[in-house]
């Protein structure tokens, strides 16, 4: 579900429709979502990632990544050792 589009300010304008952003979110293969994670519009979630239950992701996520936060941040790395 796409929230971007509740502005504040210049509500039922002729361009409301015009103002939101709407860009693909991309999740990676392998990727865990905590519980009630806000995922923005156009930001990429690499493969192999966890991202921490109530997250506001707003940035993209690296692979092998462990994140969380309002907004994420990448709170560790990953180590896989099957490489």
């Amino acid at each position: 579900m796409d929230c971007s589009g509740h502005a504040v300010d210049h509500r039922g304008s002729a361009n409301e429709l015009g103002n939101l952003k709407i860009e693909p979110v991309k999740i990676g293969n392998d990727v865990w979502l905590g519980y009630g994670v806000i995922i923005l519009p156009g930001v990429t979630i690499g493969d192999r990632s966890v991202i921490g239950a109530g997250s506001v992701v707003t940035k993209d996520i690296p692979n092998d990544s462990v994140a969380a936060g309002n907004p994420c941040v990448v709170k560790r790395h990953i180590k896989n050792n099957n490489k």
